[in-house]
Order: structure tokens, then sequence, then C-alpha cells
């Protein structure tokens, strides 16, 4: 059994693959080729925080996968990241620990990244004029970090409820790809940005249905558990294309639940991030037309990149 640090991961993890083996696990996911149970959450009052348990398995793979995530958005009051977890990865012929990835939510980051990027490769307009991210903390940093890879523009604004946040996140010396301005009006970023991210905690609605401009993607990510929300549901009823990572789990919670509690869209307008990767045909069509990708995170993300590490790590050892 393998004990492995997040120093040891941001060493060896290697992007491409990962982004290869999510794109491949989405396509699983949607052919129902893997067992992902529903997700097991706990959630905390003082100080308020919540802890997500993801588990699953592809059926014909060779490992099983438990991720435990918490979020305790307090914490950098005191000095501490918001976000923190590890992954068990096992041999599914045996039961075997084979690893324990001490991540401390490294790995949720990313994954939850590159799953934000291949939203925007199959999504996005052909020509992205600006990002929109909506947020400032770890996540808003990794979606745009990670899309350096989904598109040629390099010009973004962010937005957030917190200005020297926003401004840290501007400054950041990984982000030296992107120019950067930091944005306090959301009028103005939804006018200029055909690409927005929202990945923020929000409990009520940031983005309304009138902001959005023809031809504009729009990948949510914070809304990964119930009570929180980033997105108007009349911006599902503008939308050409809804894409969800999960069907079941995003009509549970995430955007797009609201959507349809309210009776203004219907399961059958739900298409799968996996459905999409297999035939790009059911994916953006036109210049013109309003995309919304709402991904609230599923198992089958996690077992992948465990999967990546460990199998990197081993053969490095020989």
């Amino acid at each position: 059994m393998k004990i492995i640090s997040r120093k040891q991961i941001e060493q060896i993890i290697s992007i491409p693959a990962v982004f290869q083996s999510i794109e491949e696990g989405f396509v699983l996911y949607s052919r129902g080729e893997t067992v992902i149970p529903p997700v097991a959450s706990l959630h905390f009052d003082h100080p308020p925080g919540d802890c997500h348990i993801k588990y699953g398995y592809a059926k014909n793979g060779k490992y099983y996968v438990i991720k435990i995530a918490s979020g305790f958005h307090d914490n950098p009051k005191i000095g501490l990241p918001a976000g923190n977890g590890l992954m068990l990865l096992f041999d599914k012929s045996t039961g075997e620990l084979l690893s324990v990835l001490l991540d401390e939510g490294y790995l949720t980051d990313i994954r939850t990244g590159a799953a934000g990027c291949i939203a925007a490769k199959y999504l996005a307009s052909k020509n992205v004029s600006c990002v929109g991210i909506i947020g400032t903390g770890s996540q808003a940093f990794h979606q745009l970090k990670l899309l350096e890879f989904g598109t040629k523009c390099r010009r973004v604004m962010v937005w957030g409820r917190n200005e020297d946040k926003a401004k840290k996140l501007r400054d950041h010396p990984d982000l030296r790809e992107w120019y950067v301005e930091v944005e306090k009006d959301l009028n103005a970023l939804t006018a200029a940005c055909n690409l927005i991210v929202t990945t923020t905690s929000s409990s009520k609605p940031l983005l309304l249905a009138h902001q959005i401009q023809p031809g504009t993607h729009i990948t949510a990510v914070g809304t990964d558990d119930f009570g929180k929300q980033e997105l108007d549901a009349e911006i599902f009823m503008k939308a050409d294309r809804i894409v969800v990572d999960s069907r079941s789990q995003c009509m549970q919670f995430g955007d797009v639940s609201y959507a349809i509690r309210q009776s203004l869209v219907k399961e059958e307008q739900l298409i799968e991030l996996g459905e999409i990767i297999e035939d790009r045909a059911l994916g953006r069509n036109s210049e013109t037309e309003i995309t919304v990708a709402d991904l609230t995170g599923v198992a089958i993300q996690d077992l992948q990149i465990a999967a990546v590490v460990f199998d990197q790590i081993a053969k490095s050892m020989g």
C-alpha cells in the first residue's frame, strides 16, 4: 500500500493524461458502464462547512475509489485552506487498499478544472472573445489555469464579492498567460464575455437570464450540493443546449435542479457531457447558440484521476 503526498502528486501528475482519462470516464458513465452510488454528505453549521463522500468504479476497470472532500469556507480567516480531502484507491478484484492519496483536495480541484475545460472544448464558441470568471477561490484559479488547454483566448474578467481576493487572483504568478481584469459590474462582464465560468458557493443566483448574450457558453461548477445556486433558473429556458455531468445527480441538486422543480425545463432536455464527447453533433451547432454546462462533480472523475496518479507513481518506481 502506497501513501502518496500532495507534493508527490504535484510532481508526477500529467495534465494531458488527466484530460484523456476524464473524457473517457465521462463516456463510460454515460454509457452505463460504471457503478456510481448517490453522493453522501455531511453539513455543519458552526462553523459552516460540508463534507462530501463520493465513490464508485468502472465495470471493466481495475480499481474502485472512495473520495472524501471537505469545504469549510471560514478557514482562510484562521490561515487554513477552505478545501481539504483525500482519496482511497482499492483493487477491484480483491478489495486490497492500494493507495492513500493525501492530496489535500488538490485532485478534486484538478479534476473539476479539467471538467470545466472539457465542457468549454465541446460547447464554447470557436471565437472566445473574453473569459468571465465568477468567484475568486481555488476553483476559480484552477478553472482559469486549465482553460489554457481549452481556448486560445487569453483575455479574462474576474468578478468576486471580495475585491481584494479578485485582485489576488489577477496577480497570481501562475496566471501570467492571461490578461486579467477585475470587473466590479456583472452586467459589464456578461456583456463582454462569451465564455463564463461560475465557481462560487452562493446560495442565490448570481447570473440572471436577461444578462446572457447570444453565443455565450456558461460552465457552472459551484452548485455541488443542496442549498447552493449560481444561475437563475430562467437561464435554462433561454439555453439552446443544457449539458450536465450526471443527469440523475443534477436533477437532485445543481443549478438545473431548480429549473426542473419549477417545470421550466424537462429531463429529456438534459444532455450528458459524456454523450457529447462521444457524439459532437449533440453539442453547439452555431455561434449564436447559448449553452450551459452544469457540473456537480461525479465519482468517475475521482476514479479516473486517482488511477492516473497511481499508475504514474507505480511506473516511476519501476
